[in-house]
């Protein structure tokens, strides 16, 4: 993980998701307005070696509802509605990283566009995430 860690960026302590210790994620930057992470390729492939479609969609929504749970708190949370991703090239090797910025922040939603790119700065993936923003207190325990 990396030195500033989201526990630190996030509202209310929000804590590190336990898929991206699994999948090597680190977020380097986070803010409603740009969150920016980075994931190996390798362990993240399909069968034939390339990364894998799932694990780029795993990576772009952790970066916007980051990016949406910073927007939407204190009072509401951030829940994924709607992901489309388009893959445009594999990745065999390296990194990806990820930004992802708003295209929309309201008051019950947000919409981010998250790219993804490979160690050559190429474009593999281009994602749209929807978060709803849901009273915090409907799920207060």
């Amino acid at each position: 993980m990396a030195d500033e860690t989201p526990d630190a960026m996030l509202p209310d302590g929000l804590p590190q998701a336990a898929i991206h210790d699994r999948m090597g994620i680190e977020i380097l930057e986070a803010s409603p307005e740009r969150v920016v992470g980075t994931m190996p390729v390798e362990g993240n492939t399909q069968p034939y070696g390339l990364l894998h479609g799932g694990a780029s969609c795993v990576l772009a929504e952790s970066l916007a509802s980051i990016g949406s749970a910073m927007h939407a708190a204190p009072d509401r949370l951030a829940v994924g509605v709607d992901l489309n991703a388009t893959h445009h090239r594999g990745a065999r090797d390296g990194l990806v990283t990820a930004v992802a910025t708003p295209i929309h922040l309201g008051r019950t939603m947000t919409s981010y566009e998250i790219v993804l790119t490979d160690d050559r700065d190429k474009r593999v993936c281009t994602v749209r995430l929807t978060c709803a923003l849901i009273p915090r207190d409907r799920y207060a325990s």
